[in-house]
């Protein structure tokens, strides 16, 4: 009689590593272009606008970067 295992499961393999690591850096670079492309749109609003929503030019990168607290 013959058995079949299939609750094996595959960690480690070369694969899914190499998979794994480049779904990371394409959520890192999507990340990054989300970040640049906020800050680059709020760069080019005037200082008057940015008064209109409630910010400044220092507040530009941490808005961009989602570490904005008011």
């Amino acid at each position: 009689m013959t058995s079949f295992d299939t609750t094996r499961t595959h960690y480690g393999t070369s694969a899914s590593r190499s998979g794994g690591l480049f779904a990371q850096l394409t959520a890192a670079f999507v990340s990054w272009n989300e970040t640049r492309k906020t800050a680059q749109a709020l760069s080019n609003l005037t200082d008057r606008e940015l008064a209109d929503i409630g910010l400044n030019r220092g507040d530009i990168m941490n808005v961009a970067q989602n570490d904005f607290i008011r």
